[in-house]
Parts: C-alpha cells; structure tokens; sequence
C-alpha cells in the first residue's frame, strides 16, 4: 500500500560448531528472498524449510565473504532451490573451491562450494531485494574481500565478521589485514547512523551507535 513502512523479515539459522548467523530475508510472504552466508548442517534444511513455508521466491545467494562455516550450506540450497545466483567479492572466487584459501584444510576438512559462476560484489556497488536498495560496503580485512550490505531505507546492514557487539573480525588467518579491517570499519560502517541495526556472521544483534561508543576495538584499536 502507497505510505506502507516496510519491514524486513529476518530468519536466522546456526550451526552447532561455530554459531555461524545464517539469514533469510524478505519483505514479504510470497516475495523474493536472500539467503545470506548458508552455513555448515543444519542450517541448509532449516533454511529450504523457512523458504518454502512462506512460498518465498529465493532471488539469490549473498556471501559477505567465503570463510567455510559461511558457505557451507550453499551446495545443498542450490540442489534444492534451484541454481540460485551467488553474490560475493571477487577476491574470494577461488575460496569457494579452494579448502586452503577458505582455511578449512587447516582444520583438517574440505568444505567446498561447486560454484562455477559467481557473480562479483564490488564495493561502491548495490544490490536490490523487493523494491529495497543496498548499497556494497568494503569490509576486507577479516579476509580479502569481506563485504556489508546496508540498507538506508530500512536501517539495517549485515556486515559478516566484521563487527561484532563488543568485538571485530579475527585477523590472525593467512590472507588477513587488521590495519585494513579497522580502516574499512571505521571509513564504512562507523560512518552509518547510531540507529542502524548490525546483523552479523555471529553473535546477537547490535547497532552501530552502541559499538561506536563500546566497542573497545573500534574506542582503542587491535
């Protein structure tokens, strides 16, 4: 309806290891969806579940970046929701087949994604979901090609490993950057308003003005 505030439906799936957030978002039952960083069992199923009891229409697959426990579900949403678009930073392609550029070699593992056409998501750039526009946010540094979305209309941006309440990303991996990390939070994300809400790759929910004020890594640095 003309006036009608929109809200952004937001369901959150975890892995039993690593406490991964997974999102489905939409506006509307019936609506297009994302599904955002699908991670390691049981999060797949719990994610197909969600979507086909409101009769969503999944639009994509959007990765803030391809550590394995964000991408670990990707297979299986695709078998069973068909070859859906998968959204993510250049600079992380080769994560997606790559068990030592995921990192997940060095726990002993191989968790792939068989994607062979991913699509990029360069900073400065945007995407849309139902009418909603979110802008590409440069976040790299808790790997090469981290990227947050934001919403200024509804307020939210999901921002991946980078921010948590109380904390940021972990920069000990191969392939990190905390001087970068804290530059992009800084620049990008502390930037936004106090109001807005932060999803991110684990932990609750928090916002941008509270993590501002307490968050000791953004006060005093790594």
């Amino acid at each position: 309806m003309p006036g009608e505030t929109k809200q952004l439906r937001i369901h959150i799936t975890n892995d039993p290891m690593y406490m991964e957030n997974g999102y489905s978002v939409h506006l509307r039952d019936g609506g297009p969806c994302w599904i955002i960083d699908p991670g390691l069992p049981p999060q797949a199923s719990q994610i197909v579940r969600h979507v086909r009891e409101h009769k969503l229409a999944p639009a994509a697959i959007v990765l803030t970046h391809a550590h394995p426990d964000h991408i670990g579900g990707i297979d299986e949403v695709r078998e069973k929701l068909g070859k859906l678009p998968v959204y993510l930073s250049k600079a992380e392609w080769p994560a997606l087949t790559d068990a030592m550029e995921n990192l997940s070699a060095l726990i002993g593992q191989s968790i792939l994604a068989h994607v062979d056409d991913p699509l990029d998501m360069p900073a400065g750039g945007s995407l849309e979901l139902d009418g909603t526009q979110w802008q590409i946010l440069d976040v790299a540094g808790h790997s090469p090609g981290g990227r947050a979305i934001y919403c200024a209309e509804l307020g939210i941006a999901f921002v991946g490993d980078a921010l948590f309440a109380g904390s940021v990303g972990r920069v000990d991996f191969p392939n990190s950057d905390g001087q970068r990390l804290m530059r992009n939070i800084r620049e990008n994300l502390m930037t936004l308003p106090d109001k807005t809400r932060v999803l991110s790759g684990h932990g609750p929910e928090t916002t941008i003005g509270r993590e501002r004020r307490t968050n000791p890594f953004v006060l005093h640095g790594l």
